[in-house]
């Protein structure tokens, strides 16, 4: 063996020596363009078109003739059998897959030579008769073959496919061409944030793209991720919420607008986190948390009939062993009403509470009765919630950014949307009195740790406040969360194409 065959190991070996072939019979090994083929799943939908002739006098036992449609399809193999003279392909495109009978005496030498060099992962064209084999399968039946791209390492047979879940993310490429049903998925993911735009379109928003280097770190409490800009000599971050932006575009007479982007926080790794994610932020001049219901609801409804298959209106989803009814309107119940519910506790025992929290293992040391309250109802009450439901109206002291009930201003005009446990949108009445949210933000901020996303107030949002920002309602949904829960994935990295992964070990 030579040295180069040693390390490349004896499978890309193999198939780098039929790449020299190929290149041998005259065909680029990479392909060219390849105009006018129809995809898979638009070929299959020409079955219809394939007629029976009966056979002729005297051959009665040949069965009737099949005769079918012109067509040309191009795809990776993803399966391949050889019966002596005969080779049996499955391709694949993002449409669907299909069968190619490939017969010597039909396509000729010169084909069949190339067909002789064809490995699993090759991508390759086909011009053919559409017709149905004996056992009744749709099949294209070559004529022509076309070489459009070889695959020099070995990809994974039928059978064992890709099980290991973290070569699954690592190689997504894989995991797209040979898990059932990924594909689909990230198609969907793309259908739903289409539909959200189109449903914020026909109301009237605007999107816009906001800065994503902050020199404040603010609109959420997170950690966020830090960088440098040499030339001005800054420390920047990557922004942790698209919030206090977009409320900047409302004082300057944005009425109705949105951004759909990428933030980043510089925490945990968990089923429901990722470092990098998807937000939808969404503001209303004019409207407050009660219209943001309304909004949502019509988002998500939109987006299930967005990723479901065309004539499917159930708004009945499957989530794992468990269903979901998104049929609106949603569910609301108060945070208090909730909490007492499911926690056991009156909302207004604050001894009560702090014996519970204490009994759960939290550390309840000069917290605020609030905090020690909201770290109960995550502990108690969000995972019991089967939802959708609205949890509405939370303590304003842990909302800074919230407008308070006119009636009781203890209480702030939020709601969460949540869905067996888990979060999914984020609402508010905006707070827009710049006053009281000066004195909020430095509340909030008073004996944060420097490395807290926000431990420094945002000067420049309060001075925006002051010349004036319309009352309005504010959203944010979780777009990977809402995906989940959309396409039955039990993972946000089953619906995050590349997740952040540890170093591949060697």
């Amino acid at each position: 063996m030579s040295d180069e065959a040693g390390s490349l190991g004896i499978h890309e070996t193999a198939r780098r020596e039929k790449l020299r072939r190929i290149q041998e019979l005259g065909h680029d090994p990479w392909g060219r363009r390849f105009d006018d083929h129809a995809s898979i799943g638009s070929i299959r939908a020409r079955e219809n078109e394939i007629t029976e002739t009966p056979p002729a006098a005297g051959e009665e036992h040949k069965g009737p003739q099949l005769h079918g449609p012109k067509v040309r399809a191009a795809g990776r193999i993803v399966l391949s059998r050889t019966k002596g003279k005969l080779i049996f392909l499955d391709i694949k495109d993002w449409t669907g897959k299909i069968q190619i009978f490939i017969g010597r005496g039909q396509v000729g030498e010169d084909n069949w030579a190339l067909a002789e060099n064809f490995d699993l992962g090759d991508t390759i064209g086909v011009d053919g008769e559409l017709k149905r084999t004996k056992t009744g399968e749709l099949t294209i039946f070559a004529e022509k073959l076309t070489f459009l791209g070889k695959s020099v390492v070995p990809h994974p047979d039928k059978f064992h496919g890709l099980h290991d879940t973290e070569l699954r993310q690592r190689m997504r490429y894989l995991d797209l061409i040979y898990t059932d049903g990924v594909l689909d998925r990230f198609l969907a993911r793309t259908r739903i944030v289409q539909s959200i735009r189109n449903t914020l379109g026909g109301q009237g928003f605007v999107e816009i793209e906001g800065p994503t280097l902050h020199s404040i770190a603010g609109g959420a409490a997170a950690r966020p991720f830090k960088t440098h800009h040499n030339t001005l000599d800054m420390q920047l971050y990557m922004r942790i919420a698209l919030e206090l932006h977009l409320k900047r575009l409302l004082v300057g007479g944005v009425e109705r607008v949105y951004e759909l982007g990428r933030v980043y926080r510089n925490e945990g790794i968990s089923p429901r986190h990722n470092p990098e994610f998807t937000m939808l932020e969404v503001y209303q001049a004019y409207g407050d948390y009660r219209s943001m219901m309304d909004l949502t609801e019509r988002l998500i409804v939109d987006a299930i009939r967005a990723s479901r298959a065309p004539g499917d209106d159930s708004l009945v989803l499957q989530w794992g062993e468990k269903t979901i009814d998104f049929t609106p309107p949603f569910q609301r119940a108060t945070y208090d009403e909730l909490f007492e519910k499911h926690a056991g506790v009156k909302p207004t025992d604050e001894a009560g509470i702090r014996a519970l929290a204490e009994k759960i293992g939290f550390d309840t040391a000069g917290k605020h009765p609030d905090v020690i309250k909201s770290e109960v109802f995550e502990e108690k009450v969000e995972d019991a919630l089967t939802g959708p439901i609205f949890v509405i109206d939370y303590p304003s002291s842990i909302c800074p950014l919230t407008k308070r009930k006119a009636s009781d201003p203890r209480v702030a005009e939020r709601f969460e949307l949540f869905v067996h446990g888990m979060e999914v949108a984020n609402a508010y009445t905006e707070l827009n009195d710049p006053y009281l949210q000066e004195e909020l933000f430095t509340g909030q901020l008073a004996g944060q740790k420097e490395e807290d996303s926000m431990a420094k107030m945002d000067h420049d949002f309060v001075r925006a406040l002051k010349h004036g920002m319309p009352p309005a309602g504010g959203l944010g949904i979780g777009i990977d969360r809402l995906v989940m829960l959309l396409t039955n994935a039990q993972t946000i990295r089953d619906v995050i194409l590349f997740p952040l992964l540890r170093h591949e070990t060697t």
